[in-house]
């Protein structure tokens, strides 16, 4: 009996080792089975907690297209999305992986991208900078900061940066601005980050609309310019982990400014510090492709004879535009430029400068009638 008076018989000393006899046992049958899974995950080299892999579809990337509202409309309609704040992530230092003139048109694309896309702001540079270099990580976009900058750049309408698709490229900022959008482009090729806009890629200004804003998450404000990601798995940090090319290669458009990207297309370095070519070309004749080659231009023009010999570049880009596949040629002496698209060879050895790009091949080559005017890189020079 219990000393309160209670009639339940108390449990006896053998009763407590009996129980506790089981317990041990149930225990010790836990942890067998425990170390038989987790010798099976190692085997089978399976993770104690699986992550879910990525979906099947990368998500497509939209054109930056504008819904046609006034800016006070656009403002309110941006302000009414609300602000994603739940597994904000900031991005990882990235270095880049190439050296030498690689990284160097590398730096020159992705600063050209801060300075034509913020201004000659410090912060507004390394956000834009930042989403360049998150873009770049994501299996959506091009694998290279040049690709990532100037993707759909070929078209009128359709870029991703629109800074490279109308016209802005044809203003300069000053040198001094320059430099500085060069020393932050080298800090964030080289580690650096922009915390605040975490794993954002895409961005606009909160008194436009683009199309696909109402698709994604707002997850960053940075002044008047909104930031967001993808929702699901795409907008997560395991959907950031490609491979970023190290061997960016030369970018026409940046050639009047950057004298690496002039070099690497065969120009003389100071064709970066701008030829006027208004007067460098007579009267251009095109010849669009037919049948499989449609698409394929050619140009033919006659060159004013005085003109600098690198203002034949500036006339052949100004001409090309953008268009995918162009090919020009041009000569100065009136009587042996082709009246039709057949040529002699005489012709042909009279030919003054050609131009041709192949975005398809990856080809873009500029070359000079030597025995004409005089090139200090023979790669420059047509074969005769």
């Amino acid at each position: 009996m219990r000393p309160d008076g209670d009639q339940t018989a108390l449990p006896t000393r053998r009763d407590w080792t009996g129980w506790l006899f089981v317990l041990l046992a149930a225990l010790a049958v836990g942890l067998v089975l425990y170390a038989s899974d987790r010798s099976a995950d190692r085997t089978l080299g399976a993770r104690p907690h699986p992550v879910a892999p990525p979906p099947d579809v990368v998500p497509d990337v939209l054109p930056m297209e504008f819904a046609p509202v006034p800016e006070d409309d656009a403002r309110a309609a941006n302000a009414r999305i609300a602000l994603v704040t739940k597994g904000f992530v900031a991005p990882r230092p990235f270095i880049y992986a190439g050296n030498g003139d690689a990284k160097a048109r590398a730096r020159d694309c992705l600063a050209a991208a801060m300075l034509y896309e913020a201004g000659d702001d410090a912060k507004g540079q390394q956000a834009v900078g930042q989403v360049v270099i998150n873009r770049a990580r994501h299996p959506a976009f091009p694998k290279s900061i040049c690709g990532v900058v100037f993707q759909g750049s070929e078209r009128v309408t359709g870029c991703q940066f629109t800074f490279t698709c109308d016209g802005a490229l044809n203003r300069r900022y000053s040198d001094a601005a320059w430099q500085r959008a060069r020393n932050n482009a080298d800090l964030m090729l080289s580690g650096g980050t922009y915390p605040p806009v975490g794993l954002a890629t895409h961005y606009h200004t909160d008194w436009v609309r683009p199309y696909w804003s109402d698709s994604l998450e707002k997850i960053a404000i940075v002044d008047t310019h909104l930031f967001f990601r993808w929702p699901g798995y795409w907008g997560t940090p395991g959907a950031f982990r490609g491979a970023v090319s190290g061997s960016d290669g030369p970018v026409a458009k940046l050639a009047a400014i950057s004298p690496l990207h002039a070099m690497a297309l065969g120009l003389p370095t100071e064709f970066a510090a701008g030829v006027d070519a208004n007067a460098a070309v007579g009267e251009a004749r095109v010849v669009a492709g037919a049948g499989e080659a449609t698409g394929r231009d050619t140009i033919y023009t006659q060159l004013d004879r005085r003109a600098a010999p690198e203002s034949f570049v500036t006339t052949a880009l100004r001409l090309c535009g953008d268009k995918p596949y162009c090919k020009f040629m041009g000569w100065t002496n009136p009587v042996l430029k082709p009246d039709s698209d057949a040529m002699t060879d005489t012709q042909r050895a009279a030919m003054t400068f050609s131009y041709l790009r192949d975005d398809k091949a990856g080809f873009e080559k500029a070359l000079w009638n030597c025995s004409e005017y005089k090139r200090d890189d023979a790669r420059q020079c047509m074969k005769r």
